[in-house]
């Protein structure tokens, strides 16, 4: 009965998923080139980059080229169905302007996420956190 329960309730995660769509996808780039991020000011742009070996996450943030701006992503795992996840790898930067920010490697067959956190680096009520669906 749990398994038809978390069957379930994983195919109305993968539909309200494809429903929702991709989290905004960033093009790679370096830390010193700009950020083009199609959100809103101050608000993370987040997905996941492959390599042959595993995955990165990464976050974008576009801000007012004088504010000090904070991003921090991290990569999250679950090892299984309803257990905490737990991050695996994070990175945070914190400059002046629109900021970027990418996980160490991660290589795991376990579900994740990728979080990130971003905004005014001086003003904690100001930073928006959003997450992937998980993948």
């Amino acid at each position: 009965m749990r398994a038809r329960i978390a069957a379930v309730t994983m195919m109305v995660a993968g539909i309200a998923g494809l429903a929702a769509g991709p989290a905004i996808a960033a093009p790679a780039t370096t830390e010193n080139e700009a950020v083009a991020c199609a959100s809103v000011l101050n608000t993370p742009c987040i997905s996941h980059q492959h390599d042959g070996e595993g995955f990165f996450g990464v976050a974008q943030v576009s801000a007012d080229p004088h504010q000090l701006t904070m991003v921090q992503v991290e990569v999250r795992t679950q090892k299984a169905w309803g257990s905490p996840w737990e991050t695996v790898a994070s990175a945070t930067t914190v400059r002046l302007g629109s900021a970027k920010a990418v996980t160490p490697r991660v290589v795991t067959t376990d579900l994740r996420i990728v979080c990130a956190t971003a905004g005014p680096a001086l003003e904690a009520a100001q930073q928006v956190t959003t997450c992937t669906n998980p993948f």
